[in-house]
């Protein structure tokens, strides 16, 4: 079998689907579903298993048992994103599913034999989810070689739908095949689980391009920084972050608590549990179908502020009434808001990340995410224990609700101004010779001329400029008007090195930054173009002093002519 994919990076190619089901039409994509849909039944299998084994050893452990899976992201999200920005993201996939393989046919022996105790089984756990949090960078950054961009929000339900139906059949099997026949057949089952997708990824022709190189000697640390200043200035991105760390740790306490629901509250055995985690998954299929409607009727900040209420509301009746079928029936549209919210909140991330740095800024969501039941999921196993679960949900639901009432306050911004589509519309920096790609630091200078009488305007347009010279590479950034001539401004911004600056004027502009030096330029003087220098350090300069000079690029002009840079 050979599978192929058409798009590219900006996702250009693909019309607006009419269904939500549309990416399922792409060999590929379609091909991956399928077999991190078996995956994911296998996990949950597993993870019904190890809840089940721990359940006699108290409420703590059994909760570790999500902090053992979650934690991992928290320690090695953002190193794997580095990993997914600099390498070969199919390869690092492929690496990450027969590692985790190995650990899950080591578990299944040691079960099999018996001698699998508590701290075993979590350090196990904990191995697996340093598979998934290498992966999970890797996996998010190529779903837009999938699928085109107008799609990501349905890829992104999809894959949200993938995870919670696995949850409504792989918990309900798990549980049977655990009373009939013990945990280990479930390990058995997740171990052999994770070949399919290591196939289909080995099977696809990915397409030509798809990678952006890094910044020519960009250093591991360097590509962390970079992620951490493009981040700290993209604020779109950034209040995702925070709408996602507003919700998670309230919702994370359905998924710590409802195994001590089914045992001490509902007195259910470990099929009774599946059947619990089977009625959240199916109202998460039930979601994709109302999902585009939700969207077009409230919005996404409407998506999430509802979405918030229904889990709160779930969480008080879990609370108060202990009837099976009452808490089955409340769990349905727990399902619905968890995925309203998560594919709302994970859409959100992939629109708005170029493609140079989308496996790193979707570690930093990913490490909010899984951070947050990590952090939050033995906090309630232990509130729960303590003040007793009535009082652990009801925290929870009041969590939630809080968390609705900000959404006015803090709202996702308008996805539509922003556009992460590469555009290399810079010209050749024109210089007399070429520098290494370490030298630097560079100073990179612009003079503007401005109308006396838009002086504030273009100074004002200017801090969209600044933050997209940070986000793409620059360590400080000042704007200046000369005191000799009003108008007449300067541009100065710091890059640490001459790849680094490169890479800003041939893979990290996008659209929205050309749209940005756009409408500041706007305001400049008809007939006067910016006026650009690159200044390198005088001592470096003078060190590199025995090359010899040679003639400008042969698209460049002389330094001093009026140009266009950035």
């Amino acid at each position: 079998m050979t599978v192929t994919t058409t798009k590219d990076e900006s996702g250009g190619g693909s019309p607006r689907p009419a269904s939500a089901w549309a990416p399922l039409a792409l060999p590929v994509f379609r091909a991956l579903w399928i077999a991190q849909f078996v995956s994911n039944v296998g996990t949950w299998m597993q993870t019904v298993g190890v809840q089940w084994l721990l359940l006699a050893h108290g409420a703590t452990l059994v909760t570790l048992v999500q902090t053992a899976s979650s934690l991992p992201v928290v320690l090695l999200a953002l190193p794997s994103g580095v990993l997914a920005d600099r390498f070969d993201r199919r390869g690092l996939l492929v690496v990450a599913q027969v590692a985790m393989g190995a650990v899950a046919a080591v578990l299944t022996v040691l079960a099999f034999a018996d001698v699998l105790a508590p701290g075993a089984l979590l350090a196990l756990t904990f191995l697996l989810g340093c598979g998934s949090a290498l992966m999970s960078p890797a996996w998010q950054a190529i779903q837009p070689e999938l699928v085109g961009r107008a799609q990501l929000g349905q890829a992104s339900a999809l894959g949200a739908v993938n995870m919670n139906l696995a949850r409504a059949i792989g918990p309900a099997v798990g549980g049977v095949l655990v009373a009939a026949a013990g945990a280990g057949w479930t390990f058995a089952f997740n171990a052999v689980s994770y070949l399919g997708i290591a196939v289909v990824l080995l099977l696809w022709k990915r397409p030509a391009g798809a990678s952006v190189p890094a910044a020519e000697g960009e250093g591991f640390f360097t590509a962390l920084y970079a992620a951490r200043r493009y981040i700290w200035n993209a604020p779109g991105v950034r209040r995702v972050l925070l709408r996602t760390a507003l919700f998670i740790p309230g919702a994370a306490a359905v998924w710590s608590l409802l195994p001590l629901i089914a045992d001490d509250s509902l007195g259910l055995g470990s099929g009774g549990y599946g059947l619990l985690l089977a009625a959240v998954g199916i109202g998460a299929v039930g979601g994709a179908f109302l999902l585009p409607r939700l969207q077009k009727l409230l919005g996404a900040n409407g998506v999430l502020a509802a979405g918030a209420v229904a889990f709160g509301v779930v969480l008080a009746v879990l609370a108060t009434i202990h009837v099976t079928w009452v808490v089955a029936v409340a769990l349905l549209p727990a399902g619905v808001a968890w995925i309203a919210v998560l594919s709302t909140l994970n859409a959100a991330t992939q629109t708005r990340l170029p493609g140079w740095v989308r496996a790193r800024g979707l570690a930093v969501y990913l490490l909010v995410f899984q951070g947050g039941q990590a952090l939050a999921a033995p906090l309630w196993g232990a509130l729960a224990q303590g003040a007793g679960m009535t009082t652990a949900l009801l925290v929870a639901a009041g969590l939630l609700l809080l968390t609705a009432v900000t959404v006015p306050l803090w709202p996702l911004y308008d996805a539509a101004r922003i556009d992460p589509t590469p555009s290399d519309h810079w010209l050749a920096p024109p210089l007399v010779y070429e520098p290494g790609p370490a030298d630097g630091p560079v100073l990179v200078s612009i003079v503007y001329h401005v109308s006396p009488d838009d002086r504030a305007a273009f100074a004002g347009a200017m801090e969209n400029v600044a933050r997209s010279r940070r986000r793409t590479g620059a360590l400080t950034w000042g704007l200046y008007e000369d005191g000799a001539e009003p108008g007449r401004f300067i541009e100065n911004y710091l890059v640490g090195s001459w790849a680094e600056h490169l890479a800003q004027h041939h893979t990290r502009q996008t659209v929205t930054d050309q749209r940005f030096e756009e409408q500041a330029r706007s305001f400049l003087l008809p007939g006067t173009t910016p006026e650009a220098t690159h200044a390198f350090d005088a001592a470096l300069a003078a060190a590199d002093g025995h090359r010899p000079p040679g003639p400008p690029a042969a698209d460049a002009s002389p330094a001093s002519e009026t140009r266009q840079d950035g």
